[in-house]
């Protein structure tokens, strides 16, 4: 098994701390980029550096970053991401306060900004990557009929694969880093 921590499961504090679009890029930035500092970051996401070292305080403050004291020098603070990833506790979808509920709809809607970002951006690039990289990556979508339980059970088995390929060793000859999106949702489609 791989030494990466688990999701990190989102309470409702924490999702109000997460729930802002500025404060998930950071947190995205520092996940895929490694450690980074309040201006590297602004320079990235063309912010100021103000809004940038605001905004990481209160990742901090909830959780998501912390202080790298393996860098920096002087008065320069690196932040770092501290979990891998994160889940939302169900009961979260329909808290009975409408700011929780706001808070879920901003973080799933902003997750669905980044996935489109991520394809779009591979779209635009594709050509970059060598001969090696064609066939081997997919923009595919498939229609079935579920129940509730067939869904859950398809995300479970699509969850437990992805983690199957997490073992791979940093420094194998060839690998990248590769993204992964799933999305299984009920559609009303017409004929």
């Amino acid at each position: 098994m791989s030494d990466e921590p688990a999701p990190r499961l989102l309470d409702a504090r924490s999702l109000r701390g997460l729930a802002h679009p500025l404060r998930m890029q950071l947190l995205i930035a520092l996940r895929h980029g490694g450690p980074a500092t309040a201006s590297q970051l602004a320079e990235k996401l063309g912010e100021s550096s103000g809004a940038t070292s605001y905004h990481l305080r209160q990742l901090a403050a909830h959780g998501f970053v912390a202080d790298d004291p393996e860098r920096g020098k002087g008065r320069e603070r690196w932040w770092k991401a501290v979990d891998q990833g994160i889940r939302i506790d169900k009961t979260l979808i329909n808290d009975p306060d409408p700011t929780v509920r706001g808070a879920v709809a901003l973080l799933a809607y902003e997750m669905a900004n980044v996935h489109t970002r991520e394809v779009a951006t591979w779209l635009g690039n594709r050509s970059e990557w060598g001969e090696e990289w064609d066939g081997a990556t997919d923009l595919s979508d498939f229609t079935l009929r579920l129940t509730p339980e067939l869904a859950r059970e398809l995300v479970g088995k699509m969850h437990e694969l992805i983690q199957s390929y997490r073992p791979l060793p940093e420094g194998t000859p060839d690998a990248e880093t590769v993204r992964v999106h799933t999305h299984v949702f009920p559609s009303q489609m017409t004929p």
